[in-house]
């Protein structure tokens, strides 16, 4: 690592590289739909399947594959789960038919998770102390970022090529992160502390210690708020956007800069914490103004709503503001993990619970929408959510406060780097 550091390279960057080639392929599938659906004949129901695959995998292996990252090694997971998504990826370019695009979409799920789950303990050890959160607001980053790049270049990739070529540049792209990974990020058994820990605890006793320990149920309930309203406004961007009449590509545009706006909170956060704010002081922040942001963006005032330039001012703040959340919850989730072998345990909870947010908040916000006829009271499901992750943000601080055995953690970060 001492090595690396000399050259001016961080390994963190590569692992936030990685992270991003991994949600390239969460964007990938959104503006490859309508191909799909005129080459393959795959219906719009099989389509929505194709897009929730990845959470359905994270809801139901986010914790499993966050126990085994602790137990196999964290970047040995990560290498595992980079080549099991850009081998499926590639695959899928011959795919004839939903059943085989289906089946490869599932393993593409698989290899996210063993990408995510071990990335923030990677990235931890890989840091000094003074440096993690402000590494981390990059890495709570990595899903906007990649899921914006994949939204604002698939059409034109679409248009220029083939859904197939899509499909095996990113493979392409995971198998350069891959060597990057492999080449540039310490092998696990240079941290010896990590491995032994992790090689000595079962599975069962790690999984009960995470289980009924405070700190990680907060952290995986206050993401579950998050990323639910998140994608429940950014999901039916496009659409409002098209009811306004406003082309689909510009569309595509002003979804993917709303979705990268997020990157602004997540470096903020980093910032604002080495600047001494609190990680409940970043999240309640983030928590108020997204539910300002959403009541901008939706309340009509007399029948008719804002106009349209200021919502879209309004949701572009929602994500960058919001992006104060994730950030804060990785960090958080380094220090309150009930101990140095369930980093990637806590991380796999916070992850699952992530993956019911993204998979429930969509439809959430379309039944609402569905039963008041219109999307003006969008804002009730968001500032509702919003309430309630600032109250969890409470506990957080309760927790952070009594986590008088977590400095174990800093000092594990400190020998690794030393």
């Amino acid at each position: 690592m001492q090595t690396i550091a000399k050259r001016g390279l961080n390994p963190s960057w590569i692992i936030v590289a990685a992270g991003i080639s991994a949600s390239l392929h969460v964007g990938k599938l959104p503006p490859a739909v309508p191909v799909l659906q005129q080459e393959l004949g795959i219906s719009l129901v099989q389509a929505g399947f194709l897009l929730s695959t990845v959470q359905v995998a994270g809801m139901a292996l986010g914790l499993v594959v966050g126990l085994g990252a602790d137990k196999w090694g964290l970047r040995r997971s990560m290498l595992v789960g980079l080549a099991l998504i850009a081998l499926s990826s590639m695959v899928g370019a011959a795919a004839t038919g939903f059943a085989w695009l289906l089946a490869l979409r599932v393993l593409e799920g698989m290899g996210f998770l063993l990408i995510a789950m071990p990335a923030p303990g990677l990235i931890r050890r890989s840091v000094q102390p003074s440096e993690l959160g402000a590494r981390m607001g990059w890495w709570g980053s990595y899903m906007p970022v990649g899921s914006a790049m994949g939204l604002l270049l698939g059409p034109w990739v679409l248009q220029a090529t083939s859904w197939q070529t899509w499909w095996i540049a990113l493979g392409g792209t995971s198998m350069l992160a891959f060597w990057a990974v492999l080449r540039m990020v310490p092998a696990d058994s240079a941290h010896p502390l990590i491995a032994t820990t992790s090689a000595h605890d079962g599975w069962r006793p790690r999984l009960a210690l995470t289980l009924r320990s405070p700190g990680p149920w907060l952290v995986s309930l206050s993401f579950m708020l998050y990323s639910g309203q998140w994608m429940g406004v950014i999901g039916f961007l496009p659409t409002l956007y098209g009811q306004a009449g406003l082309s689909a590509k510009l569309a595509g545009v002003l979804t993917a800069a709303v979705a990268a706006a997020n990157l602004l909170g997540n470096i903020a956060s980093g910032k604002l914490q080495q600047r001494g704010w609190s990680p409940a002081r970043c999240l309640q922040t983030g928590f108020v103004m997204m539910g300002l942001c959403a009541l901008l963006a939706y309340v009509q005032i007399g029948g008719e709503a804002l106009p349209l330039w200021l919502r879209f001012v309004a949701v572009f703040l929602f994500s960058a503001t919001g992006g104060l959340i994730p950030a804060t919850l990785f960090t958080t989730a380094m220090h309150l993990a009930p101990s140095s072998s369930t980093v990637s345990t806590t991380v796999g909870l916070m992850q699952q619970w992530s993956c019911v947010g993204q998979f429930a908040g969509p439809p959430l916000v379309a039944a609402v929408a569905v039963w008041m006829g219109g999307w003006q009271f969008t804002w009730v499901v968001t500032v509702s959510m919003c309430v309630l992750g600032w109250l969890l943000a409470l506990g957080v601080t309760q927790c952070w406060t009594h986590a008088t055995d977590k400095p174990a953690l800093i000092k594990d970060s400190m020998q690794h780097n030393s």
